[in-house]
């Protein structure tokens, strides 16, 4: 059977049952109080329950301060989405989702954005790489090419990065990864980043970049590959691991997405760090991975004006 066929992707009451069960087990957990097993279920409204904390009382589901919390679209068709979301390597575009889904291109789109938030990792639980670790750190720029506009509208002192986004990514070998959207490729502020991001213990690979001169010198072994001279690999000193994860982002956004906007490009990147730390060769099938991203729904809720608000 194709795990489109499970009954949870087919039935808003199936779908609401497991995911009752997935977020709570065996006890009801109040969105508005946060009190563990003291609600009763409302019999007349399957999947309604009061809370009896004196201080509360009121009714939940639950959705409710999660990312589904007072959707209109039914329960089951997020979790299909958030499996064909996760399930996609470079991802899967909003109007394929609309088709796929039988809901309006605006809807699968805030939808989506919705998801991305819940693959966002608020706190990164410590620091990357260690002793006899290996973190390799780069950049990459997100933008369309001057040569694919038309004529009357390249600039021609758009080459490098002029006119693009700037993402910057570590990578532990073997490991996750971590992406960041920064507003300038410099010292100044990738520095920070390492220092925050890196185990001093770590050894770090970056290419021959002068941003990476003064920060490198808090690990315990800093090499660079001299692009421009055309080497790419000396002894365990190499950036093929992280060029990989960028490949995966590029075909992503060049072949899915097309087009990503400043205000939304770090959501973006959550979602492609979410599939790759949550990746088959870690053990995490395309099953485990959707459940894993609904772990991370709650206190998560998106409004429109949100999803709409720039970003620095």
């Amino acid at each position: 059977m194709s795990a489109l066929a499970h009954p949870i992707f087919q039935s808003p009451e199936k779908a609401r049952q497991w995911l009752e069960g997935h977020l709570w087990g065996d006890n009801p957990v109040c969105g508005y109080c946060g009190s563990v097993g003291n609600a009763t279920a409302m019999a007349s409204r399957p999947g309604q329950w009061q809370c009896n904390a004196k201080e509360c009382r009121k009714q939940f589901t639950v959705t409710v301060g999660t990312l589904f919390e007072r959707s209109h679209i039914p329960l089951n068709k997020w979790l299909l989405a958030a499996f064909l979301i996760c399930s996609s390597k470079k991802g899967i575009s909003a109007h394929q989702m609309h088709r796929m889904l039988g809901i309006t291109y605006k809807s699968a789109w805030f939808m989506m954005h919705r998801i991305r938030e819940a693959m966002r990792e608020g706190k990164f639980p410590g620091p990357m790489g260690g002793e006899g670790k290996i973190v390799e750190a780069d950049e990459t720029w997100i933008g369309g090419k001057e040569k694919n506009k038309h004529k009357s509208k390249r600039n021609k002192k758009n080459i490098g990065g002029m006119g693009k986004e700037a993402a910057f990514s570590l990578v532990e070998r073997g490991g996750k990864v971590r992406s960041f959207h920064v507003p300038e490729v410099t010292g100044k502020t990738l520095g920070p980043i390492l220092s925050a991001q890196l185990h001093q213990k770590s050894a770090l690979m970056t290419d021959e970049g002068g941003q990476y001169y003064h920060a490198g010198k808090k690990f315990a072994r800093h090499e660079t590959i001299n692009h421009s001279a055309d080497e790419y690999v000396r002894g365990d000193a190499h950036t093929n691991t992280i060029e990989g994860y960028f490949s995966i982002l590029k075909r992503g956004i060049i072949g899915t997405y097309h087009h990503v906007s400043q205000q939304h490009l770090k959501r973006y990147l959550a979602e492609f760090d979410f599939r790759y730390n949550e990746r088959m060769a870690l053990g995490v099938d395309d099953k485990e991975r959707a459940a894993r991203l609904l772990k991370g729904i709650v206190g998560k809720r998106l409004t429109y004006r949100r999803t709409n608000e720039r970003h620095p």
